[in-house]
């Protein structure tokens, strides 16, 4: 097969030297609320052709590797007094398989545990290309599961203007839930 970003061939459906050279991570911090903050490993420049893969067949490779390169890095540097649940944002499989769910997984550790098919969206509506506007007049309504006096970290894969975030957080703090931060593979705003 050939690498998605140089075309060359390649074992992995990202070479060994794009993933050293072309996706090493960075740690971008942005607050979408007084105090609350979401912290991304790249820019969505950086990645748009390959977090566009979740649309596709081959996707799930794509982000196991992002996953692997990011998340998983973090998880190995997090510590805290308890452990901490991964939620991811609607981890619902559209195109056989959730994104969201993939980045959960890596972030499994001494200190976090993911938790699948926990929140799930009640409104399925698609916000790629849309403004704030339209993403606040659309939410998502969130389906919070049996799930209350958690504290969790919530995981997607973008952060755009950061509604769907904020909506999320609202869902799982109305059960009691603590939100220490979210994080995401990349964000538009950069």
């Amino acid at each position: 097969m050939r690498c998605l970003t140089c075309e060359k061939l390649s074992f992995q459906i990202i070479c060994k030297d794009c993933q050293k050279n072309l996706l090493t991570p960075s740690f971008y911090k942005r607050e979408i609320e007084e105090g609350f903050y979401n912290y991304s490993f790249y820019t969505l420049s950086e990645l748009e052709d390959l977090i566009s893969s979740k649309y596709y067949f081959f996707g799930d490779r794509v982000f196991n590797i992002l996953a692997k390169l990011s998340f998983e890095k973090f998880a190995l540097n997090f510590f805290y007094e308890k452990q901490v649940l991964a939620v991811p944002i609607d981890d619902h499989t559209r195109h056989e398989f959730s994104h969201s769910a993939i980045l959960a997984r890596a972030l499994k550790s001494e200190f976090i545990l993911p938790s699948y098919n926990t929140l799930r969206a009640t409104n399925i509506v698609k916000y790629a290309g849309r403004d704030k506007e339209f993403r606040e007049k659309n939410p998502r309504h969130f389906q919070l599961t049996n799930f209350h006096d958690k504290t969790t970290i919530l995981c997607d894969d973008i952060i755009t203007t950061g509604a769907t975030i904020r909506e999320a957080k609202k869902a799982l703090e109305k059960k009691n839930n603590k939100v220490l931060f979210s994080l995401t593979l990349a964000d538009a705003k950069l």
